[in-house]
């Protein structure tokens, strides 16, 4: 069996395994394996109780069937864990690290568990010993590059059994016993050989087939290559195969021996594309990756793949959608031969022509869900059948499927240096796709990777503009989490890119953040001169509709500071010039919040008319919800009055109005942040960094109330913002 994972795609929660009939061999080592699972650690020896999950280490070189024996393991035993299985793959195809916080967020992912975007991999660690404390989960982490990455995933509970597989051992975590994996016995091998050429070409020539076994040194990679290259040439004898190994010389391991054999025997076009799948993302490919990278048609691509899968050099991946897995102890020989054989401008050219289709797939699986975007329709029209999806469905099938390569390419894009306008519009892409078809709040913690990713290629290329619109994302998704003082660090820093890029909307934008974090903090004389400043800025610019938002906010920093006289004139500024702009409910809404400031300065009467009014023009914006809210703002005032039957009218009517159209969410008063930006017309596809994700000043949380004066007053909660930056030409 070749060196797989079953699940390169980061994290599954399955109880599925290798198939029983597809194992071949290593009875004393799974006999072994499950003779680990019920001994007595050490602690159990010493008299205490095992307080972390017990680990079976299996290790072994690429190539060397570990995989495989840790899946049939994990078939064997699977029914003893009735919460099932988690696998998680530790180390990228070319051997590189998977950091922590990566592989513990797909972790909780397949547990259902919520990641809050940003977080560290301290954080996340401990959600996921937290989720893990009270199921009884099987948890297999392959390719593990160091103890490290498996003891910060290890489960603090011993009902849980964790599996590592790993090239060497995990020194650091104690009480692990490695079972360490060499040759397959030459029984198991030879039948390994029997199932690509049959029985009769074996038990013709065993002794050549013994030989053969032997010059492969009983590895089930080079094994799998050899029955490959075996079943392709049915005239061909055992003998002949054995014949050319040997004159290959003993130079490099068995796998790379039989690898070059079968390499060049491949068609020339066949080796070129498997060659270049070395580039694939996450070891992932599919018809269209290998199009692309070979520059070849679709139809050839998908050919290419079936028989390079034939022949033992890919890996079907079980998925919705057809899509094939590089095995991991091949993709260091892939790459060499790639090296050899291609200049290193045709590999950057095949790269840059995958993201150009990976860019062009977004586009059209973002277009998809614009149904009633002419434009969006029209170009989507334009574009090949090939990259056009038949429904939203199926594009958000493909985005789904694709996710992990999706990502990885967006990485790989970033880390390469040499691409970055493309990487630009990948993520770009890549951030539209998403949000179109799972929405912000679900796609945030990906898009908090690829927002530092966009920060990164700004700050190499020296792009202020994309680096303060990937600052503010990174800052409001912070805000939203209750990092706020993390975030304020970003706006502030956005505000000097916004400068330096001389952009006023990004200015405007940081300012308003600014003061909407110090709100948070507390710090309402600093929100009120922030939101002072960006006051000023949005009147010079004449945006009134914004200047008229902004006076709302400043009035809600002056009222949790006990400023109700500057927080009524502020509100009145507001209201009028909701009115100058037309916003009938925003105006009513602003009137309402004046009348509440007025009944704390213990000013009930013009409370009272206020209200009434805002009633009135409540009425005129025909918004139920608000409508009712009103009613119920003026039915308080009329009880703190003193008149109970006045106060149930009123009441009665925001039920009536309730009750005739349920609001689908609680009535809200008058906004303190700002209304959703225009997005940017679909027409036009700037060759940009991302369209950065909405953007959103901090959460509200509970904020000390003023020194003195009345109580608290119920201010409207400073909720997330939804405007978004613009997005900069990207720069060759």
């Amino acid at each position: 069996m070749t060196d797989q994972a079953v699940d390169t795609g980061g994290v599954q929660l399955s109880g599925h395994a290798a198939t029983a009939g597809h194992f071949l061999g290593r009875v004393r080592e799974l006999k072994e394996l499950r003779a680990d699972i019920e001994r007595a650690g050490l602690d159990t020896i010493s008299g205490k109780k095992a307080p972390r999950a017990r680990v079976l280490l299996i290790a072994g070189r690429p190539g060397s069937g570990r995989t495989a024996l840790a899946e049939e393991l994990v078939r064997q035993v699977a029914d003893r864990y009735r919460d099932g299985v988690l696998r998680a793959r530790l180390a990228e195809p070319d051997g590189t690290p998977v950091p922590v916080e990566r592989a513990a967020r797909e972790l909780l992912t397949a547990l259902d568990v919520p990641t809050p975007p940003g977080a560290d991999e301290d954080d996340l660690a401990a959600l996921l010993r937290q989720a893990l404390a009270e199921r009884r989960v099987l948890l297999l982490l392959d390719d593990a590059a160091g103890a490290e990455q498996v003891d910060a995933l290890l489960p603090d509970t011993p009902r849980c059994l964790l599996v590592a597989v790993s090239a060497g051992p995990l020194t650091g975590i104690a009480d692990v016993r490695p079972c360490t994996l060499g040759g397959l016995d030459t029984k198991s091998a030879l039948e390994l050989l029997s199932r690509y050429t049959g029985s009769v070409r074996i038990t013709v020539d065993p002794r050549s087939a013994e030989g053969l076994v032997e010059a492969c040194q009983g590895q089930p990679a080079a094994l799998n290559l050899a029955g490959g290259w075996l079943a392709a040439r049915p005239k061909a004898a055992v003998a002949d195969l054995a014949k050319q190994l040997h004159a290959e010389g003993d130079e490099g391991s068995p796998l790379s021996r039989v690898f070059r054999l079968v390499h060049a025997a491949l068609p020339a076009p066949a080796a070129r594309i498997l060659r270049l799948l070395c580039l694939a993302p996450a070891g992932l490919a599919d018809a269209h990756t290998a199009s692309a990278l070979a520059g070849c048609s679709m139809g050839a691509a998908r050919t290419t793949l079936d028989d390079l899968a034939a022949l033992g050099l890919l890996r079907t991946v079980d998925s919705p959608l057809p899509q094939y897995e590089v095995p991991a102890c091949l993709y260091p020989l892939l790459r060499a031969a790639a090296e050899t054989h291609d200049r290193p401008a045709e590999l950057q050219l095949a790269r840059a022509r995958m993201l150009e289709r990976t860019v062009r797939l977004l586009q059209s699986c973002r277009a998809i869900t614009e149904t009633d975007n002419p434009q969006a329709r029209e170009k989507l029209q334009g574009m090949p059948s090939a990259l056009r999806f038949p429904t939203p469905r199926a594009a958000a099938d493909w985005l789904r499927v694709r996710r992990p390569a999706l990502l990885a390419s967006a990485r790989l894009a970033v880390a390469d240096g040499e691409l970055d306008t493309l990487a630009r519009r990948l993520m770009s892409q890549l951030v539209r796709a998403m949000v179109a078809h799972f929405g912000t709040q679900a796609a945030a913690p990906d898009l908090y990777g690829v927002h530092r990713l966009v920060l990164d290629v700004a700050e190499r290329r020296n792009l202020p503009r994309e680096k303060a619109a990937a600052l503010l994302n990174l800052a409001d998704v912070d805000a939203r989490t209750g990092r706020t003082a993390e975030a304020l660090v970003r706006y502030r820093a956005a505000l000097d890119a916004g400068r330096e890029a001389n952009d006023p909307y990004a200015i405007g934008r940081a300012m308003e953040s600014v003061g909407g974090a110090h709100l948070e903090l507390g710090d309402y004389d600093r929100a009120a001169d922030w939101f002072g400043r960006g006051l000023a800025q949005r009147l010079a610019r004449d945006e009134r509709a914004d200047a008229a938002r902004l006076y709302g906010r400043i009035a809600t920093a002056h009222t949790y500071a006990g400023r109700y006289g500057e927080a009524q004139r502020a509100w009145r500024a507001a209201a009028a010039g909701h009115r100058k702009n037309g916003d009938v409910g925003a105006h009513a809404r602003a009137l309402s919040e004046l009348a509440r400031v007025q009944e704390y300065a213990g000013r009930p009467e013009e409370s009272l008319r206020t209200c009434q009014e805002a009633v009135e023009w409540a009425g005129r914006a025909e918004d139920t919800r608000l409508q009712a809210a009103v009613q119920l703002r003026l039915a308080d005032t009329l009880e703190r009055l003193g008149d109970p039957v006045a106060a149930g009218l009123h009441r009665g009517a925001a039920e009536r109005i309730l009750g005739e159209e349920p609001p689908a969410r609680d009535p809200e008063p008058e906004s303190s942040e700002p209304e959703p930006e225009p997005e940017p017309e679909s027409g036009s596809e700037p060759e940009s960094g991302p369209e950065p994700g909405p953007a959103s000043g901090p959460a509200s949380g509970p904020v000390a109330g003023p020194a003195a004066g009345p109580e608290r007053p119920d201010l409207p909660e400073h909720r997330a913002n939804t405007c978004e930056i613009r997005s900069t030409p990207a720069e060759d």
